[in-house]
C-alpha cells in the first residue's frame, strides 16, 4: 500500500509501522542520508528510457517450442526452484499485518474492515519508476501492491446435500477441512509458507483456519513438514490455479480472504481471467481478495536480456520460471469483471540506493 494513515485510523493501527509511503525525498542532495524513499517521481527521461528498455528486450521472443515447454512443464520448473532453495529464499513477511490490515487477529478485523470501507482512498495514477542513475546505483521496486477487492455478488446459501469433487475425493458443503471454522483465509502460491506461518503465529483465534495451495508438490511438502505445520489450524495442498477440471477443497461462498501474493504474474496472462473468476466465487458477501504483484516497469523487468520475453510484458526467468508485469488498469479490469468491488488500487514505488 501506498501513502500513510489519516487522522482516525484505529489505534490498533497507530502502534505499528506505517504503511508504504512516509519517507519523501525532497532534496535531492540527501539522497544518501537513507537507504530507501518512498514515492520518487519519475522525470519524463526517466520514463522514457524505461520505455526504451523494455522495447529493447521485447523485440526477440522466446520460440514458440521453448514457449510450449515453459507452460507444459510450469510445475517441473518450479519444483526445481523449491528443491534448490527450500525454505531459504523468500523470507517471512511480516508487513502483511501492515500492508493488509485485514489479516490482522480476529478482535480486530471486523472494526479494521469497516473502517476501511468507510475511508477509501482515491487511487494513485499510474506509476514509473527510476532506472539506474548515471551517478547513482540504485534500484526502484514498483509493485502493484495492496489490490483489496470486496465480493459485491450476492452468493445463495450452500445446500447440505451439495458436493464438489476435489481430485479424487468427494468434499460434501458441510463436512470439509475447516468446516467448523468462523473466519477461512485462503492462500493461494504459498511457496514455503512465508506467509502463511506468519498468520498462524499471530492470530491465535481458535475460530481461524487458513488454507494454503501451491503448483508446487516439493513446495507443499515443505509447507506440511515445517514445525509450525498444525493440521487443525491450516490444510496445504497442491493446486493448479489455471486448471478449470480441478476444484477447491472448500464450497462456493466459504471464504472471508483470498491472497494473493507474487503468483497471478507466474501464470500466462490469458489464463488470469477465468482463475480470478473461479476464486471469486469461493468468497463470501462481503469477502476481500488481496494481491501484491510485479508492477509495470520494476527493474526486475527493465533487466531481462533480449530473447527472455514470452510476449508482451511476460518473461521467463533463467530458471524456467515465469514473470509478468501490471499496470493497475489491467489489475482492475481483471478483478472487478469478476465480479468484484475495487476497494483500493495502489503502486509501492521506492527507490533504493
Amino acid at each position: 500500500m501506498a501513502g500513510s494513515y489519516p487522522e482516525g485510523a484505529p489505534a490498533v493501527l497507530a502502534d505499528k509501522r506505517q504503511q508504504f509511503g512516509n519517507r519523501f525525498l525532497s532534496d535531492p542532495a540527501r539522497v544518501f542520508h537513507h537507504n530507501a524513499w518512498d514515492n520518487v517521481e519519475w522525470s519524463e527521461e526517466q520514463a522514457a528510457a524505461a520505455e526504451r528498455k523494455v522495447q529493447e528486450n521485447s523485440t526477440q521472443r522466446v520460440c514458440q517450442e521453448k514457449q510450449v515447454d515453459y507452460e507444459i512443464n510450469a510445475h517441473k520448473y518450479w519444483n526445481n526452484f523449491y528443491k534448490i532453495h527450500e525454505n531459504g529464499f523468500f523470507k517471512d513477511r511480516h508487513w502483511l499485518f501492515t500492508e493488509f490490515p485485514e489479516l490482522a487477529p480476529s478482535q480486530n478485523q471486523n472494526h479494521l474492515k469497516d473502517w476501511f470501507l468507510e475511508n477509501k482512498r482515491s487511487e494513485v495514477p499510474e506509476c514509473r519508476n527510476n532506472e539506474d542513475g548515471p551517478s547513482l546505483i540504485m534500484e526502484e521496486q514498483h509493485k502493484c501492491s495492496s489490490k483489496s477487492l470486496e465480493h459485491k455478488t450476492e452468493t445463495p446459501p450452500v445446500e447440505e446435500n451439495v458436493t464438489q469433487k476435489i481430485s479424487d475425493l468427494e468434499i460434501c458443503a458441510d463436512e470439509f477441512p475447516g468446516s467448523s471454522a468462523t473466519y477461512r483465509i485462503l492462500e493461494v502460491g504459498c511457496g514455503v509458507g512465508n506467509t502463511v506461518f506468519p498468520i498462524l503465529q499471530t492470530n491465535n483465534d481458535p475460530g481461524l483456519f487458513v488454507y494454503c495451495c501451491d503448483f508446487s508438490s516439493t513446495a507443499i511438502e515443505l509447507v506440511q513438514t515445517n514445525p509450525e505445520y498444525d493440521p487443525s489450524r491450516c490444510f496445504a495442498f497442491v493446486h493448479d490455479l489455471c486448471d478449470e477440471e480441478k476444484s477447491y477443497p472448500v464450497p462456493k461462498g466459504s471464504l472471508d480472504i483470498i491472497i494473493l501474493i507474487f503468483v497471478l504474474s507466474a501464470i500466462v496472462p490469458d489464463k488470469m481471467q477465468k482463475a480470478i473468476n473461479r476464486l471469486s466465487r469461493l468468497l463470501k458477501p462481503g469477502g476481500m481478495m488481496l494481491l501484491r504483484d510485479y508492477g509495470r516497469y520494476d527493474m526486475a523487468q527493465l533487466r531481462f536480456k533480449k530473447g527472455q520475453c514470452l510476449s508482451g510484458n511476460f518473461y521467463v526467468r533463467g530458471d524456467g520460471t515465469r514473470v509478468y508485469f501490471f499496470t493497475q488498469e489491467e489489475l482492475d479490469m481483471l478483478f472487478t469483471t469478476a465480479g468484484l468491488e475495487k476497494v483500493q488500487n495502489l503502486v509501492d514505488r521506492r527507490l533504493q540506493k
